[in-house]
């Protein structure tokens, strides 16, 4: 039996209970496709299901249930991937050994090869990508290009506020909202306002200095992706049919979600769904340079208890990459 290292976890808790050890490589089925994954990274969903933090009570019991009562039901995570098809499995027409690609899958992504079905959301890498920027996509713009194109309806002119604009979905938040044609301002720290406006926003606030929700100004939509605002501290800077879309929430989100309308002021919450037409929809954006991807610190695969630590602190800006390929070996992050 073929081995591979993987970064495996049996425990919920902090990145201490994370260990990089030996175990049987994926076996591919029917229909899939196996990847030597190049380059990954550690993202706040990640951090959740190895701590089980979800702010709300009610709905840390049902990811419990979910995922594993006790212990984790899959002891590796990692979602987000680029690397390179090294075997086949039957009925497979979509790729081809030596393929380079990049997805997004339930878990598994925190070590040497994954296993995943070729209609999953796994696509061709852009030429001329790198396996960085194509790790530092998957989760981030996924969940901006669902959450802003779909859920919101975005249009040309409307004014979008993203708060934590320099956090992994925040970067590709303001990028996407910009390309779907939105006047975009960005809560971030004065810090990182210089790269918030590089990634097209129109305006800044330094959240250190001002409190938005009392100000002046009006918005159709505000995107919270960093949990730092709540439906009704968001409501007197919202149009007449504004909305409320926070990334992260709870059973009193989701109350208010079911009485809010459908007209008016109101709040939508939804999970993005990871469909590979939307993956390709995004590398789409990054070949044509539409799409930018922005990247924190890297972190070697023996190091990713340190990527954990660095993305509990909740102030990354942009993505933290795991490389994993052996050939890719990065030195140590500073600390």
């Amino acid at each position: 039996m073929q081995k591979m290292k993987a970064a495996i976890y049996s425990s919920y808790g902090g990145p201490d209970v994370i260990s990089v050890s030996e175990m049987p490589r994926p076996a591919i089925k029917d229909g899939e496709v196996l990847v030597q994954v190049h380059a990954s990274t550690v993202s706040t969903g990640d951090w959740r299901m190895l701590t089980m933090k979800t702010g709300d009570p009610v709905l840390a019991i049902i990811a419990r249930m979910m995922f594993g009562l006790t212990k984790p039901r899959h002891p590796v995570l990692g979602s987000a991937f680029s690397g390179r098809v090294v075997a086949v499995g039957n009925g497979v027409t979509r790729f081809r050994m030596g393929d380079a690609v990049m997805g997004f899958a339930p878990h598994g992504a925190h070590a040497e090869y994954l296993a995943i079905n070729e209609n999953k959301a796994i696509v061709q890498k852009p030429a001329g990508v790198s396996d960085e920027d194509a790790a530092a996509m998957p989760f981030g713009a996924l969940c901006a290009l669902v959450f802003l194109r779909d859920f919101a309806g975005v249009k040309p002119g409307q004014k979008v506020l993203v708060t934590g604009a320099s956090g992994g979905v925040g970067v590709f938040g303001v990028q996407i909202a910009k390309y779907l044609g939105a006047d975009v301002t960005a809560v971030a720290s004065s810090q990182n306002a210089d790269l918030v406006r590089k990634l097209g926003a129109d305006k800044v606030i330094d959240y250190k200095q001002t409190d938005f929700t009392r100000g002046s100004a009006r918005y159709d939509l505000v995107f919270d992706t960093a949990g730092v605002t709540d439906f009704a501290s968001v409501k007197p800077v919202l149009t007449e049919n504004g909305q409320f879309i926070p990334l992260e929430f709870g059973i009193r989100e989701m109350r208010q979600a079911m009485f809010s309308g459908k007209s008016g002021k109101r709040i939508k919450i939804g999970v993005n769904g990871d469909k590979r037409e939307d993956l390709e929809t995004l590398a789409g954006l990054m070949q044509r340079g539409a799409l930018s991807a922005v990247i924190d610190s890297r972190y070697g695969l023996e190091d990713i208890a340190r990527a954990y630590e660095r993305v509990g602190t909740r102030h990354k800006r942009g993505a933290v990459i795991v490389s994993i390929a052996s050939h890719l070996a990065l030195p140590r992050a500073a600390a």
